[in-house]
Parts: C-alpha cells; structure tokens; sequence
C-alpha cells in the first residue's frame, strides 16, 4: 500500500522518471507518463526501447514524480516489475495522454507495439511538500 499523496502525485500531470538497470550495472533514467491502479504504478513504452530491454534482464526500477506546481513536492519509489502487458490497441496509452494531454495518445506508428510495465512498490519515500524560499 503506498501513501495516498504518491498516489496524488502519480494521477496528475506530473512527469514520472523511471530508473532501470543497465547490462554493465548503471542506471538508466528516461521521463515517462505512468498511473496508479490496483496497487501498481503502470508504465507504457513500446517494445524494444532500452527501458524495456532492461526490464526483461533485470525487473527492479526505481520511480520518482514531482509535482508539476511545487517541483519540491515529491515521492521515490523502489519496486519490481511483475508483469509486461500488450497494449496493442493503445487503450492504456489513449488513458494516459488524456490524463497528460486531454485527449487520445498522437503518437501512433504502426511499427511500434506498446506494452505496460505493471511495477509493484516496494519501498516508498515521501517528502513532505516544501514551500521554496521566496
């Protein structure tokens, strides 16, 4: 069960970082659009882009999301990814550009398959919401 406010923080416009672990052990980080259902923290990418390659070798990420108004307002996830689901149909990307963007995922290619990477927390680290100095 994670706190309420990551699961605030993962259902609004703010951009997700994910952290994978590299072939030689580095991490790797790229900006992603996730949500929170169920229990899960979901991730979509298409096949084969490295985050996805990474995954497959080694299912422990890290996650972090800041608030898009207070970029000091944030929580870290650590977690495993326990499953990889087809979204062929774009029906979980669709979701997430319209919580992004308001409407359905422009991106399509017809060469790309996309796929939801279902993490499960772990380890959950909340801050608490800090008001910069003025």
């Amino acid at each position: 069960m994670i706190p309420q406010k990551s699961i605030m923080l993962l259902s609004g416009k703010n951009l997700v970082f994910i952290a994978t672990i590299m072939h030689d052990g580095s991490p790797q980080v790229t900006p992603v659009w996730a949500n929170y259902e169920d229990g899960y923290i979901l991730v979509n990418t298409a096949e084969g882009r490295l985050k996805h390659k990474n995954i497959i070798r080694d299912p422990r990420v890290a996650v972090s999301v800041t608030s898009a108004k207070n970029p000091l307002d944030m929580t870290s996830i650590r977690g495993t990814v326990t499953e990889t689901i087809p979204d062929y149909e774009y029906r979980h990307a669709d979701k997430l550009a319209q919580q992004y963007m308001g409407r359905n995922y422009p991106f399509r290619r017809s060469d790309e398959k996309r796929v939801i990477l279902k993490i499960r927390p772990e380890k959950v680290f909340v801050l608490p919401p800090l008001v910069p100095d003025r």
